[in-house]
C-alpha cells in the first residue's frame, strides 16, 4: 500500500487528489494537506474586490468534499519537508510519512521585492492591493467602499518579475464597468502600469493579436498605460516606476498618485518547498522533468504555480511564464497517470500538453486567448474578444465549481467538446 500526500487544495491539488482517487486501487491512501480548510476559486476574486460576489459564492469547505471520495485531510500549513526521509512537518506539530508528495502549493507572494507594496493586513507594507487571493479581494473590496465615497486616481497592473497579467487587465476593465455603473467613472483617471514590454505581452510573447485588441480596449475605455515599467517603491498615494525602452535603457521615470492601487507580485516559491536542498531552482520553484517528477527526488511531484518554467523571452523588465487553469490540470492529469503507472510497476510516460485556454471579464464583455501549447512554438494561437466571453466566465465558475463539488476532475463531455476542439490534456512521447 502506498500513501500519496498533496500539499494544497487549489486549483490543482483538488483535481489531482480527484483524479489519483478514480485511478487507484482503494488500498492506496491520498491525504491532502492545506494551509486553509477551503478550495478558492481564484478566477473570482476581481469579482469580490468590487462586491460583485460574495465570499460564500466562490469558497468551498474541502473537509467533507474530500472525505466524501475516500480522501483524508488535515488543515495545516507544512513546515519543513525532509525529502531524503519521505516526511513532512506540520505547522500543527504532526508528523506525516509518504510514498509519494505531489506539490500543488501556489505561490508565495513576494510583495517585499518592492518596498512598500501589499496589502497591510496580509503581509505587505500597506499602500497596494492585490486579488490573488479571496481575503486580498474582500481588503480592496472595504477600501473601495470607502474610495467611492471621495474618488481619485486608480492604479492597476504589475510590479516587476510578476507572471500573471491576465487578471491585471482583467480587474482594470473590471473597475472600469463597475464605476460606470455608478456613474463615478469621470471623477477616476486610471492607469495601467505593468512590467510587460508591450500591450497584451500577457508573459507569453503575445497570443495572436493580443497587442492591438487590448491596447484598443485600453483606448475605449480611456484608460492609459506604461509599459516596460520597473516599479520601484510605493508610498501612501504615490507610486515610483522607471520606465525602460526597448533596450533596457531609461526611457521617464513616473511618480505617479493614487488613492486606490492593485498591483499583482512577483512570485516566489513557499518557503518550506524552497528550503529543500536541490528541489528547487534560486526563486523557489520545483524543477521538473518531462513528468512533472522532481529532477533531485523521484517520489515528489509538482504542478501549478510553484514548478518552473523559464520566461518566454527576455524581456527589458523581468516577467515569468504565467501557469494558467487548464495547463494547471494537464499537469496534475499527467502526476495522475503517472504514479498509478509507478505503482503498477510500468514506467511513467504520461506528459501533460500545457495547453492555455484563459477567459477574461471585462464587465460586460471579455477577452479569450487560446494557446496550443503555452509555450512556443505553437499549433493553436488565438486571441478574440465579445460579449460572450464575459458569459462564458460566468458559466465556467459554476462549473468548475460543479467539479469540485462532484469529485470529478474531467467529466466525460468536458473531454470529448474539448478533444473536438483539438484540446488534450495529456501526451505520450
Amino acid at each position: 500500500m502506498a500513501h500519496i500526500v498533496i500539499i494544497g487544495a487549489g486549483i490543482g491539488g483538488m483535481p489531482c487528489a480527484y483524479e489519483l482517487r478514480e485511478m487507484l486501487p482503494k488500498e492506496h491512501q491520498i491525504t491532502v494537506v492545506s494551509a486553509v480548510d477551503y478550495f478558492q476559486f481564484v478566477p473570482s476574486n476581481p469579482w469580490i474586490a468590487v462586491g460583485w460576489r460574495q465570499r460564500e459564492e466562490i469558497v468551498l469547505k474541502v473537509g467533507p468534499l474530500l472525505e466524501k471520495k475516500g480522501i483524508a485531510f488535515i488543515p495545516s500549513a507544512v513546515s519543513a519537508i525532509d525529502a531524503p526521509g519521505n516526511q513532512l512537518t506540520l505547522a500543527n506539530g504532526q508528523t506525516l510519512a509518504y510514498d509519494y508528495l505531489v506539490i500543488t502549493t501556489g505561490p508565495k507572494l513576494s510583495f517585499d521585492e518592492v518596498p512598500g507594496a501589499g496589502p497591510a493586513a496580509h503581509g505587505g507594507g500597506g499602500h497596494t492591493h492585490s486579488v490573488c487571493s479571496v481575503d486580498h479581494a474582500e481588503a480592496f473590496w472595504r477600501d473601495y467602499q470607502e474610495f467611492l465615497k471621495n474618488p481619485g486616481p486608480i492604479i492597476v497592473g504589475a510590479m516587476p518579475g510578476a507572471s500573471c497579467f491576465g487578471p491585471a487587465y482583467e480587474f482594470a476593465f473590471i473597475v472600469d464597468a463597475d464605476l460606470r455603473k455608478r456613474k463615478l467613472r469621470h471623477k477616476v483617471p486610471m492607469t495601467y502600469v505593468t512590467s510587460e514590454p508591450y500591450i497584451g505581452h500577457l508573459g507569453l510573447g503575445g497570443v495572436g493579436d493580443s497587442k492591438s485588441m487590448l491596447e484598443s480596449e485600453l483606448r475605449n475605455h480611456d484608460i492609459k498605460w506604461i509599459t516596460n515599467a520597473k516599479t520601484t517603491q510605493v508610498e501612501a498615494g504615490k507610486l515610483f516606476t522607471t520606465q525602460l525602452d526597448d533596450q533596457g535603457n531609461v526611457l521617464k521615470q513616473h511618480e505617479l498618485p493614487f488613492k486606490l492601487a492593485m498591483m499583482l507580485p512577483a512570485f516566489k516559491g513557499v518557503d518550506p518547498v524552497a528550503a529543500v536542498p536541490n528541489l528547487c531552482n534560486p526563486r523557489g520553484f520545483v524543477l521538473i522533468d518531462e513528468y512533472q517528477r522532481s529532477k533531485a527526488y523521484k517520489n515528489i511531484f509538482s504542478a501549478g504555480v510553484c514548478v518552473a518554467i523559464p520566461p518566454v523571452e527576455v524581456t527589458p523588465v523581468p516577467t515569468g511564464a504565467p501557469k494558467t487553469g487548464y495547463m494547471i490540470e494537464t499537469m496534475t492529469s499527467a502526476i495522475a497517470h503517472n504514479i498509478a503507472d509507478e505503482l503498477a510497476e510500468r514506467p511513467a510516460t504520461a506528459q501533460g500538453t500545457w495547453n492555455a485556454i484563459c477567459l477574461a471579464d471585462m464587465g460586460d464583455s471579455g477577452a479569450a486567448f487560446v494557446a496550443l501549447p503555452q509555450i512556443p512554438p505553437r499549433n493553436v494561437n488565438w486571441f478574440k474578444k465579445g460579449k460572450w466571453v464575459h458569459l462564458a466566465k460566468i458559466a465556467f465558475e459554476k462549473y468548475f465549481f460543479s467539479k469540485m463539488k462532484s469529485g470529478n476532475s474531467e467529466p466525460i463531455y468536458e473531454k470529448y467538446v474539448l478533444k473536438a476542439l483539438g484540446i488534450v490534456r495529456l501526451t505520450d512521447r
